[in-house]
């Protein structure tokens, strides 16, 4: 018997239902929000957190391009994005299809609405995978079952024993599968309620393997309710990060000084690369240490001719960038210039507003400070100018 390699693991990830059980009023449900996400966030949070698939294909409805983009921002360059069929089944054949090419040896598929999949469960299917077996993760059935009649009458109870609910991801050797689907399209049999019905259906053996009570598929409108409440009762804790940063530049002669974006007269200019902005350089620092992206100098090289005479509003939308790229957004920043002069009062305004259009934020969550050195050091003595910049920043998730 030829042993596959286990590493080599896709994921169909089926997202393209309309979810009409949980009301339309919101959109489908893998958009719908919990704990601050989409349902679809968390789910492929989760997948590729696991480092266990070499690739992850998300089956989206055709009227749903913005709303992926949108909802999986950060995880777009990590997915491949197909359209879905007309049901569930042919949505999973169209993912299955997407993997052809470049075929792996296994594949899991599973549900977008489970967003509560977790590492153990991944874990446990990925360990139970065999080259003639497909692979079930389910839960002992513990509710009482009754079977009721076409009148809505109790026609007989049933016997729980032995009876399992089924979940996803189930996984399956991948050529085995796509056969089953392939076939399933071919004989027009269209009512397979989950892919290890198909296997059962060309005699694939399927292995049970513990699931978990954790990885519930949102159907219904409380689901959504009850979801957000699990991730937000106090468990959950935002991805708030602060950066910091210093600069200092010393006084050379000139006729200006540029702080905070302001050009503001002054009986000497400050000496650097760029237009030795001491506060945006500053600033860029703390921007840049919220992704753990460096320095300034990292990405911006003094060495670089191109930068000479630069204006360092340049360097701060770069960082800036860089945090909205990563799906971001910027709190507060709060800068502190340590000097003898120029007076930084009167330009207060203007800072701000100059912050405000090359940050994107609001007037209220920038603060500019002045202070002097009280004549110490070379600060004290008018020698030079000195920043201090911080800068908050919110990004998506939450701290594990």
């Amino acid at each position: 018997m030829t042993v596959l390699h286990k590493s080599n693991i896709a994921m169909v990830v089926v997202a393209a239902g309309r979810g009409m059980r949980a009301g339309q009023e919101h959109g489908p449900k893998q958009y719908r929000t919990i704990g601050g996400k989409p349902v679809i966030w968390h789910t492929l949070k989760a997948l590729i957190k696991s480092a266990i698939f070499e690739k992850i294909v998300v089956v989206i409805h055709a009227q749903d391009h913005d709303l992926i983009e949108k909802s999986a921002q950060e995880y777009l360059a990590n997915i491949i994005c197909v359209i879905g069929g007309n049901s569930r089944q042919e949505s999973v054949r169209n993912g299955l299809l997407a993997l052809e090419s470049d075929a792996p040896d296994y594949v899991m598929i599973h549900d977008g609405v489970r967003p509560f999949v977790d590492i153990d469960l991944l874990v446990r299917v990925k360990e139970a995978l065999e080259p003639e077996v497909a692979v079930l993760p389910a839960v002992p059935v513990s509710d009482t079952l009754k079977r009721g009649d076409e009148n809505g009458l109790i026609d007989g109870t049933v016997d729980r024993q032995n009876l399992f609910a089924a979940q996803t991801p189930q996984a399956f050797p991948y050529a085995k599968i796509l056969a089953a689907h392939n076939k399933a399209e071919t004989e027009q049999v269209p009512d397979f309620t989950d892919d290890c019905a198909l296997a059962e259906w060309i005699g694939l053996p399927v292995k049970i393997v513990e699931g978990s009570a954790d990885n519930i598929k949102i159907t219904w409108k409380q689901d959504i309710e009850l979801a957000d409440q699990r991730l937000s009762n106090g468990s959950y804790f935002p991805d708030v990060r602060t950066g910091n940063g210093y600069d200092v530049h010393s006084f050379v002669p000139g006729d200006f000084v540029t702080l905070c974006g302001v050009k503001i007269e002054h009986g000497a200019k400050l000496n650097g690369h760029s237009d030795s902005d001491v506060a945006l350089h500053a600033l860029t620092d703390a921007l840049l240490a919220t992704r753990g992206a460096g320095d300034i100098g990292t990405h911006f090289p003094p060495s670089d001719p191109q930068w000479k005479g630069a204006a360092s509003r340049i360097f701060v939308r770069y960082a800036a960038d860089i945090i909205r790229k990563s799906g971001g957004k910027i709190a507060n920043v709060d800068i502190t210039l340590i000097c003898e002069a120029p007076k930084i009062g009167p330009h207060r305004e203007a800072m701000v507003a100059a912050m405000s259009e090359m940050l994107g934020i609001s007037n209220d969550r920038i603060s500019i400070k002045a202070t002097t050195n009280e004549k110490l050091g070379f600060i004290g003595r008018g020698e030079g100018i000195a920043a201090i910049a911080t800068a908050s920043v919110v990004y998506p998730g939450g701290l594990e």
